[in-house]
């Protein structure tokens, strides 16, 4: 009986560790994939970002989770991701990416070890903050449905199944949507993997620096990661009862990050959608024994890992259109979700709505992209709307 009773209490965690950690990663990877390729990483360096990431992923969610007694998820940064899709535009190397990586990386750092500095990227309006992430990814967006004209047979049917999924099975439909658009262009384009590609890679990038990187990448992808990952994580967590231990957790992401970012990795938080999936009843019954889910999911994340060099090979041969759609697919919720806080607080349309249209122009002035001048727009309009009339 005491087998049949622990097998019972650890299958519901067990099923959703896994649910999450592979639906996450599936909804994610093409986004990522996509802004590590576009800014110019090469095979190596691709595959490497992503086993050293789902790697960390695991590592932080088994520790943290055990150690506190919760289910912390750990994932990459996937709103930060969308908005490094854009960033491909500016034409850094990749290595100087990596450098703005690092200067998020440490960011990161220095708000678990001062406060302070979280407070005040959480009093930045939390509707100019979507606005600038749902103006970047706009266009990415609109990719999807562009495309439909180029590749009907490969695109469409991929559309049709998130739409059905979206009413039936929510948290399944972008992973499916991602599955039918890559087995469809690897069918019908005829793409393979050689089996000597199979085995993932890691290799060290020497990050670079520049004035116009850090400003226009590190700094928006930092605000973006906090505003639409970390503090939507820990809000999230707090709705299932569990109050995050915000220090040690945003030191642990910060070290991590840096190490992730050696590796060409982009930055590391607490999951929002995965946490909700490993924090509600479906994992247990008893709250107490829902972390078993996150450390569950963290083993997953090994297998993931595993498979990264064949999905960095799959990516650089499909066409980059395709890429894009797939990328544009998996946005869809998250530009929905943007633009609905955007608009949410009647008193900041005006801000927020500036910051979008700037963020979806593609302005780029000095070297520096959209997102840091979407974010500056909208503040100053904000700032002058909040003015007192003499």
């Amino acid at each position: 009986m005491s087998k049949i009773g622990s097998f019972a209490d650890h299958r519901a965690p067990l099923l959703a560790g896994t649910v999450a950690s592979i639906t996450g990663t599936a909804a994610s990877l093409g986004i990522a994939l996509s802004a590590l390729t576009g800014l110019g990483a090469t095979k190596t360096q691709t595959t490497s970002a992503v086993v050293a990431s789902t790697v960390l992923f695991g590592l932080l969610s088994i520790l943290l989770s055990h150690r506190y007694k919760m289910p912390i998820s750990v994932v990459w940064s996937t709103p930060g991701a969308a908005l490094l899709i854009s960033s491909g535009a500016m034409g850094f190397p990749f290595s100087t990416a990596v450098g703005a990586f690092l200067v998020s990386g440490l960011l990161l750092l220095l708000t678990g070890l001062w406060p302070a500095l979280g407070r005040a990227v959480a009093s930045i309006p939390k509707p100019i903050a979507s606005a600038m992430l749902a103006g970047v990814i706009f266009n990415f967006c609109v990719a999807s449905f562009k495309t439909v004209a180029t590749f009907p047979l490969i695109v469409l049917p991929a559309l049709l199944v998130w739409l059905v999924l979206y009413k039936l099975a929510t948290v399944w439909a972008t992973p499916a949507a991602m599955l039918i658009i890559f087995s469809l262009t690897a069918i019908n384009l005829g793409i393979t993997v050689p089996a000597d590609q199979l085995a993932p890679t890691i290799e060290l990038v020497t990050p670079t620096f520049d004035l116009a990187a850090i400003l226009g990448i590190g700094i928006p992808l930092y605000l973006v990661t906090m505003a639409s990952q970390n503090i939507p994580g820990i809000a999230i967590m707090k709705s299932f009862g569990y109050e995050i231990p915000f220090r040690p957790v945003m030191i642990s992401t910060g070290l991590a990050t840096l190490i992730n970012n050696f590796f060409g990795g982009i930055p590391l938080n607490l999951a929002a959608i995965t946490a909700a999936l490993n924090a509600n009843e479906h994992a247990h019954k008893n709250p107490a024994r829902r972390w078993l889910a996150s450390v569950w999911g963290g083993y997953v994340y090994f297998v993931i890992a595993a498979l990264a060099g064949a999905a960095a090979v799959f990516v650089i041969q499909a066409p980059r259109d395709l890429i894009l759609a797939a990328a544009g697919i998996a946005l869809i919720g998250t530009i929905v979700s943007s633009l609905s806080s955007a608009m949410e607080d009647t008193t900041l349309r005006i801000p927020a709505m500036i910051t979008f249209l700037v963020g979806a122009s593609g302005l780029s002035v000095f070297d520096i992209g959209s997102a840091f001048w979407a974010l500056i727009a909208g503040l100053l309009v904000w700032a002058w709307l909040s003015l007192k009339r003499p």
